[in-house]
Order: structure tokens, then sequence, then C-alpha cells
């Protein structure tokens, strides 16, 4: 059973259609990186993925659960169990600036998931030694690096024990230097099997890291496949002009 499966999924702004009919599923184990131009429709994928955009038609379900099938939105409980399926890393952090690093990652495992607080700072510990922060639990975000409060944000999605992973461009907020400590920490991630959906414009990073690429093109998917083949051996006029233009 796919972790994730999206099914004829339809979202409009306005006028403008901005999703088109989008379906795919996402395996157990599997890394998925989702890259195309600016418009292509990329992030609002992900934002009616993890429900912070209403979809206008067509189907998405975790674990073979339904969030949203036929228009109709599971009930409260059921759809609280279902959110609580996936993670959602943001570009721009989204930490809270008045809580210290150990509080922003154990607010939520003791809120949702009514972990004791000594069992959520053991594991917020294990994490930030996992990113590399060990000693940072008391720094509040300001007093932190932009590559650094990622990956706080990165350990306060994990802290939750989700199925599924996903990451809204990762690197789009930070100087070119620290980004590649994000995108190793995303690498090791993917090397344990953490199932993963990432948006991204590193291409490099998407061909090493990925088990299977989606190429977005104005609101459809255009290509669907392997790293090698959809790098190595674009189908469509457009990847080819789309990766032209690309360094990897």
């Amino acid at each position: 059973m796919a972790v994730l499966e999206i099914k004829d999924l339809k979202k409009s702004f306005d006028n403008t259609e901005v999703l088109k009919g989008i379906s795919f599923t996402v395996e157990k184990g599997e890394a998925v990186a989702i890259i195309g131009s600016s418009g292509s429709g990329k992030s609002t994928l992900l934002r009616c993925a993890t429900d912070l955009e209403k979809a206008d038609s067509g189907s998405i379900s975790y674990n073979g659960k339904y969030l949203v099938r036929d228009k109709v939105y599971a009930e409260k409980e059921e759809k609280s169990e279902i959110c609580s399926c996936f993670g959602l890393v943001f570009q721009n952090f989204n930490l809270f600036p008045h809580l210290s690093v150990m509080q922003n990652i154990i607010e939520a495992p003791m809120l949702v998931k009514k972990v004791s607080r000594e069992d959520a700072e053991k594991k917020a510990r294990d994490l930030l030694s996992q990113m590399g922060l060990s000693g940072r639990e008391n720094a509040y975000p300001c007093e932190l690096s932009g590559g650094q409060q990622q990956r706080v944000a990165i350990a306060r999605a994990l802290a939750l024990d989700p199925d599924v992973l996903f990451f809204d461009e990762p690197t789009s907020a930070l100087d070119p230097e620290l980004t590649g400590e994000v995108l190793a920490v995303i690498k090791k991630l993917a090397d344990s099997d953490m199932t993963m959906v990432i948006v991204t414009h590193e291409m490099a990073f998407a061909k090493d890291v990925a088990n299977k690429v989606i190429f977005m093109d104005e609101g459809v998917i255009a290509e669907e496949g392997k790293p090698e083949d959809l790098f190595y051996n674009p189908k469509t006029e457009r990847l080819k002009a789309f990766l032209h233009n690309a360094s990897y």
C-alpha cells in the first residue's frame, strides 16, 4: 500500500487553474523530488497534500485513509489522525521566535500526541544530535544561522514520527554556503529510507537523492520517472528546455 496516493487533484484560484489533474503515488521509503519552473504548481500541490489548501476535486489518501475524496474531507477526529501521518518543512523555517529550540521541538509531540515532557525532551536531544546541533537546546531562533534554523525545523517535523516528510524548497531562503549543510541532512534521511516528497530547485540534489522525479509544467505532471531517465533522457521538449537552463 502506498504511503501517499493522489488522484486527479485539481485546484484553482479565482479563474486560474493551478493544478489540472495531478496523480501520483509515494511508496514507503521512497524519496520523490518535484521539480519545475516557478508557477508550475509545485508548492500548491504540497499545500493541498498537507491540508493547507483545500482541493477543488480529486482525492488524497495516506496509508489508505482518505483526507479528501469527491470534495468531501474526513471528519475532524479522523482528519487529525490522517494529518499526523505527515510533517512539513517550510521554506522560511517558521520557528516560533519566542520559544527556545527545545520548546519549538517538544511543543507538538506534547500537545498532539500527549507525549510526556521527559520523553519529548529526550527525543528532541536525539534529533538535535542527528542535526549536528547538540548544545543548542536553549538557544532562540534569532541566535541561529539560517541553516541551523532549517535543521531545527527538520527536527521539529521529525519529532512527530511522520510516515512521510514534505519539504517545500528547503534551501530557497538560505545563502549558498548554508545550503549544503541542510541538503546533507536531507540526504542522510533519504539514506535511512525516510519517506519524503521534496519540492526543490537543486537539480544536482534531486538527481543524487531521489528515487523518483516528477517534472511539473503548467499545472500538470509533464514527465515522471527515475532520475537517470529524466535528467539524461528527457522525452518532452519542455523538460529539455528546463534542464538546459539548470545546472546539475
